[in-house]
């Protein structure tokens, strides 16, 4: 036999067992690979309490500042005064409200150690179920990345910096409704003409 013969038998030996082997193997039986979450994602305020009609911030030297939506379902300012309220700026922090993720939760901690002995600033929310909680800031982490906070039912835990800023920004800046400066036009609707 030729050589090349010797060499096209082989590779025809070879290429029928392949064929016999995949054909003939065991088939491995259907997997179904379900991934657990590393940890449940919670919120400081539960999405069943439904959404804030009413958001307080207390801080702790004494300077207070309360939205509340009427039954119109317009936001309005009730602290430091009564006024309308920015209606963007109040639904703004309301969605904030809702959006508080628990970034870890502290056990055993002195409340002292953390801010929570008397703290920084107290935040009352009502909700749509009529539900209101209360919540606790403290101070600000070592990393500077989150505030501890002791939730409504006593639990301290830690939540975004970035979050609890966005929203304490209503105690220094209210979300008054801005009101247009008064026009100089005369009653019949004419600008006056300045005097040469």
């Amino acid at each position: 036999m030729r050589r090349s013969t010797v060499v096209t038998l082989v590779l025809l030996l070879v290429l029928a067992g392949v064929y016999y082997y995949l054909n003939n193997r065991e088939q491995p039986a259907d997997i179904t690979v379900t991934l657990e979450p590393e940890s449940q994602v919670s919120y400081l305020f539960p999405a069943e309490d439904g959404l804030p009609t009413s958001i307080r911030i207390e801080a702790k030297n004494g300077d207070t500042v309360e939205v509340a939506r009427g039954a119109d379902g317009a936001w309005a300012l009730i602290l430091p005064s009564e006024a309308k309220a920015d209606q963007a700026a109040a639904e703004a922090a309301a969605s904030q409200v809702a959006s508080f993720r628990v970034l870890d939760s502290v056990p055993d901690v002195d409340p002292e150690i953390v801010g929570l002995g008397s703290p920084e600033y107290t935040l009352v929310i009502q909700f749509t179920s009529g539900v209101e909680r209360k919540a606790e800031i403290g101070v600000i982490t070592p990393t500077e990345s989150g505030y501890y906070v002791r939730s409504a039912d006593g639990e301290i835990v830690i939540i975004s910096k970035s979050s609890w800023d966005s929203l304490l920004g209503l105690l220094t800046n209210p979300p008054y409704l801005e009101t247009p400066l008064p026009s100089t036009a005369e009653p019949d609707g004419h600008t006056p003409t300045p005097a040469p």
